[in-house]
């Protein structure tokens, strides 16, 4: 009779998950935005809180406090990106107050010849005609400027999401401790002290991913820094380089993408700076590839770091931080990159070591169910 009993329990709860899991599928992608955002608040209320709490521990005012740092990040954000966009100005200004168009069309036509001249026989011969070349160009630029409102929107819809994430965040910042005593009234009382132990320790590994994340970021901006610096060293004029490099470190926080977006910026700053220098445009690699403007040197420099900060700074700090193994860190980056993409890849490590510590519990509690 007993084993008929589990038996129907079984499948009552298989079918129950079963509906759970269709019904989640369903509403998914209605709700797919809002958990997004509502993570990634979570994720930044971890990183400000002891701030907060610090603060609030001096002042006495909790409003006051979160107040103060929220103000404090969003200005230091402003001043930041207010300074790059000010340098990166007048670096475009003095670009185009000593270059004018026909100096601009000769030297890209001295890069095209550069690259065709690097390119194997058979591949220049694919090459097309000047007329279909400024064919090709001017439907390009046509397709730019059609897509100039697209792009809008998704910027648009950034801030939009930024702006929502920074609420939401100021919302858990202030409620942060009555939402976490709300939660452990449900813990009935024979579970009271598992269930402290498994808020402390989630809270703990999430905390601890981050600060390994945040430190594999500084590794990545100042290996972008010294690797630059190596590049002006041998000629490149690169200049706004810490601030190239603050932006390869931030955007590390994204994976697969980060390192390479320091590139961008690196790049254009390299061929604004060195336009119409002769010594820059015929500029070779080791003696001996190509790197008009050191374009070449700059990617593969960037290349390197991303090698470096993916296959060993970020599974060595990120994985001693949270507990695991690099190489199971490895494992969880590349099955949430599988299935969700970069995103995946993101919440990829801090979910296994959410995880590791609820399998914890799970075997604490089963091995000491006799005394609770």
């Amino acid at each position: 009779m007993e084993k008929e009993k589990d038996y129907f329990q079984l499948i009552y709860r298989i079918i129950i998950a079963l509906i759970a899991v269709g019904f989640l599928t369903v509403i998914w992608p209605f709700i797919s935005g809002v958990i997004l955002m509502l993570v990634f608040a979570f994720l930044l209320t971890t990183v400000l809180l002891s701030f907060v709490d610090g603060l609030e521990r001096k002042i006495k005012s909790r409003g006051l406090s979160v107040l103060a740092v929220t103000m404090a990040v969003l200005a230091s954000i402003g001043l930041f990106i207010g300074s790059f966009i000010a340098q990166l100005s007048a670096q475009a200004k003095d670009f185009t107050s000593r270059v004018d168009q026909d100096t601009l069309t000769a030297e890209f036509k001295a890069l095209a010849e550069k690259f065709t001249s690097a390119m194997p026989s058979f591949m220049r011969e694919m090459q097309p005609s000047d007329s279909d070349f400024a064919s090709t160009l001017s439907g390009f630029i046509k397709t730019v400027l059609e897509n100039l409102t697209s792009l809008a929107g998704v910027v648009g819809n950034f801030f939009f999401m930024a702006a929502m994430v920074f609420i939401f965040t100021i919302i858990l910042l202030a409620e942060y401790h009555h939402f976490k005593k709300t939660l452990v009234q449900f813990i009935s009382n024979k579970y009271f002290e598992v269930g402290l132990r498994l808020i402390f320790n989630v809270e703990k590994a999430v905390s601890s991913y981050l600060r390994g994340q945040f430190l594999a970021a500084a590794s990545v901006g100042v290996m972008s820094m010294i690797g630059l610096g190596i590049l002006n060293f041998f000629g490149a004029n690169l200049t706004l380089v810490v601030f190239i490099g603050i932006i390869a470190g931030l955007a590390n926080l994204i994976p697969l993408v980060g390192p390479f977006v320091g590139m961008i910026p690196a790049i254009l700053i390299s061929f604004m700076n060195n336009i119409g220098n002769e010594a820059a445009l015929a500029h070779k690699m080791f003696g001996v590839v190509p790197s008009p403007f050191f374009l070449v040197d700059i990617i593969l420099m960037f290349i390197i770091v991303q090698q470096i900060e993916g296959n060993l700074i970020t599974p060595t700090l990120v994985g001693k931080s949270v507990g695991i193994h690099p190489m199971m860190v490895m494992i969880a980056l590349l099955i949430g990159g599988t299935l969700l993409g970069p995103l995946g890849m993101l919440f990829a490590v801090p979910t296994t070591g959410i995880l590791k510590v609820i399998g914890q519990e799970i075997s604490f509690v089963r091995k000491n169910a006799h005394l609770l």
